[in-house]
């Protein structure tokens, strides 16, 4: 049921409206002039409007015209007495959405005012569905302003029309599948497929068949023809994440799919074309691992034509309260909490931070303040180290932005705070990690949680922290 006004100064006509619409189980509202129409849209409400096209006064041009300058978003059905292709024209013109003669016919007014509410519907519809992709192309915009953050989008904007292998280097948890999505979007392939595949996340028997697919039949368990990766992803953008962890057999079946711009699937015989544009990303030097020999040099060239260095987020403190009021807001719109803003000496804080796991580590921590912070501004104590884990001692008497020099490597302060001998992050992490491990009684998964990376990142961390610290030099 709908709440339409029809306006007309002939009490006849208004009698005749009412009781159609009454019969077509709507919920007709009367008015015999535009100014009177005026006074129930004020009360709203009104989902359609009739309107006749001649009446003393305004006319029902002019009513739309100012409908439209009032700000009121009705449809409007254009009803009169003079028939003629030239009314009919100018009515549409104007902003109608339909156009009915005199005298009324019951079907042909109900047929015109369903097809009215059926476009309202289609217009809300559209509405939230464009609301939703704004929102959905908010979360993958990239937040930043600094001078570090703006040379990085430089680059990728020149990149991205071309069709040249871009390879994303940095630390883990600085958003370096953030800016592949931004490359793929300002790309003319925005249109067709965005494959990601995580190299480290498979395991290694699969590794093949999900860049290539495999045939019926090609090993146990294959009942099926599977198209892998880069099918599908033709004509699109493929993303091979953490490159650096790709078996050295594969990269060379990868080099010459990248040369050829074809392979075989496992257990096939006929090669398949594919038009497939590709971004690797790795938190490792790639460079120094090709010259150590655990990595393709031939393939490093290949993927580094354009390379781009994402910078860590203690390098680019500028983009820290963007970032943080976009995090607060997302989580307390997720749980429905009202927040207004972070207090100055919090940001300054979060500044401060070193941020070992980069955006990911501050989304985390943003996330656990608004849930379990008490206030609708996020004060300092929202981030204490007992219950969001941000062990980080300041000296509220130091100079402000500027990190305290911490003594004692390793120890406690009486407050269980973490203190150091200096601020070198090689060290810094290697207590944060142990302390980690301490509160969560040696259980790598929970320490991986509270430190904000993944399980992977801080087993490599433990078992060959020499490699995992040149990773951290990129």
């Amino acid at each position: 049921m709908a709440t339409i006004l029809h306006v007309d100064d002939e009490p006849s006509i208004g009698l005749i409206l009412e009781d159609t619409l009454e019969r077509a189980g709507h919920k007709p509202t009367g008015a015999r002039s535009v100014p009177e129409a005026l006074q129930v849209l004020a009360r709203g409400g009104i989902d359609l409007i009739i309107s006749d096209y001649r009446m003393p006064g305004l006319t029902g041009l002019e009513f739309l015209s100012l409908l439209s300058r009032e700000g009121y978003d009705i449809p409007l059905i254009m009803l009169t007495g003079y028939a003629s292709i030239e009314n009919a024209v100018t009515a549409i013109k104007a902003g109608a959405v339909d156009y009915i003669t005199k005298p009324i016919r019951p079907e042909q007014l109900k047929l015109a005012v369903d097809q009215a509410l059926e476009f309202i519907r289609l217009r809300r519809e559209n509405e939230v569905l464009r609301r939703e992709v704004m929102e959905f192309r908010s979360e993958r915009q990239i937040i930043g302003d600094s001078v570090a953050t703006r040379r990085v989008l430089q680059t990728i904007a020149m990149a991205a029309p071309t069709r040249a292998t871009v390879l994303l280097q940095g630390e883990s948890g600085t958003g370096k599948e953030l800016f592949a999505r931004a490359i793929h979007d300002q790309s003319d392939r925005r249109e067709k497929p965005f494959i990601k595949l995580n190299c480290a996340a498979l395991p290694e028997g699969l590794i093949e068949s999900a860049l290539f697919g495999h045939e019926k039949g090609a090993f146990t368990g294959a009942i099926k023809r599977v198209e892998g990766a880069f099918e599908r992803a033709h004509r699109g953008t493929l993303l091979l994440d953490e490159i650096s962890e790709m078996r050295l057999d594969l990269q060379a079946k990868l080099l010459r799919v990248l040369q050829e711009q074809e392979f075989e699937r496992v257990g096939g015989t006929s090669p398949i074309k594919v038009d497939v544009r590709i971004i690797a990303t790795t938190n490792r030097n790639l460079a120094a691992e090709a010259a150590a020999g655990n990595f393709r040099q031939d393939l490093f060239y290949r993927l580094s034509v354009i390379p781009v260095q994402i910078p860590p987020l203690r390098e680019r403190p500028e983009d820290i309260p963007l970032l943080a009021y976009r995090f607060a807001r997302r989580t307390a719109a997720e749980i429905g909490k009202e927040i207004h803003g972070i207090a100055p000496e919090a940001l300054e804080m979060l500044q401060r931070h070193p941020w070992p796991g980069n955006v990911r580590e501050l989304q985390h921590v943003l996330e656990r303040a608004v849930i379990l912070g008490p206030d609708d501004v996020l004060q300092l104590r929202a981030f204490d180290q007992e219950n969001f884990g941000l062990a980080t001692h300041w000296d509220e008497s130091a100079p402000r932005h500027s990190p305290v020099p911490l003594p004692v490597s390793g120890g406690s302060a009486p407050d269980g705070a973490i203190v150091l001998h200096s601020v070198n992050l090689g060290e810094a992490e290697k207590v944060l990690i142990e302390r980690a491990l301490q509160n969560t009684g040696q259980n790598r998964t929970r320490a991986a949680e509270l430190l904000g990376i993944s399980v992977r990142t801080l087993r490599n961390k433990l078992n060959n922290p020499e490699r995992e610290e040149a990773g951290t030099k990129l």
